[in-house]
């Protein structure tokens, strides 16, 4: 079976609005006002991904306003407060930043979003220079496959491969994005094997099994 998973270049937006380490605090907001989106990488030299600038970065000059730490001491070692003082984007910006390679998978991007807790990843090449962004969004895009694209690959993918004929008939159904798979096979023990090969499938939501399994031929003497 060489079934090929998309990939992070596959969703990416390739347009993708930065600043510079100097990039002062409004000029931030502007832009990500402008561009309607929640955080920007920050770049050096010749498109190098440093950092990101996010909307949470940028809230606890807001949020601090009416504080002074140095009248409450357990406010002066927070690091939101260090970024209530800030006025530019180095000052504010998560440093390094979390970054995805165009090449991996979506679900690659997945766990690395999930796992740092980021809505959005930076692409970059080998040398750390920003080639697109992919969001939370982008990987679920693989949702929107057609049914019948999805039941095309489970028929040529999964069923010839785990029951070829003669004595097994299996017929492969897809409605918004839940696999069933009937008819009748000889060995039940394939069949967690084909739920993991259709889940593995892209654009799949889940996999309902009403297979059967035939009764064993009788012998003639």
């Amino acid at each position: 079976m060489q079934r090929t998973s998309h990939i992070v270049s596959d969703v990416m937006t390739h347009t993708v609005v930065a600043v510079g380490r100097e990039a002062p605090f409004k000029e931030i907001v502007r832009t990500l006002e402008q561009w309607r989106v929640s955080a920007l990488p920050v770049l050096e030299g010749e498109g190098r991904v440093v950092g990101v600038v996010s909307e949470a970065d940028l809230l606890p000059k807001e949020e601090f306003r009416d504080s002074d730490p140095a009248r409450i001491p357990q406010l002066r070692d927070l690091p939101e407060v260090a970024k209530a003082g800030a006025v530019t984007a180095e000052e504010l910006m998560t440093s390094p930043a979390i970054t995805v390679r165009a090449s991996a998978t979506l679900a690659e991007a997945a766990r690395i979003m999930t796992h740092k807790r980021v809505k959005r990843l930076p692409v970059v090449d080998e040398e750390g220079r920003l080639e697109g962004i992919v969001s939370r969004a982008d990987l679920l895009k693989v949702f929107l496959r057609p049914d019948e694209d999805i039941a095309e690959e489970v028929r040529n993918e999964v069923v010839t491969h785990l029951f070829p004929a003669p004595g097994q008939t299996v017929q492969v159904s897809v409605s918004e994005g839940v696999v069933t798979l009937t008819g009748r096979i000889r060995d039940a023990v394939l069949i967690p094997a084909a739920a993991r090969l259709i889940r593995a499938v892209e654009g799949v939501v889940d996999f309902d099994n009403q297979l059967t399994t035939a009764p064993p031929a009788a012998h003639r003497s």
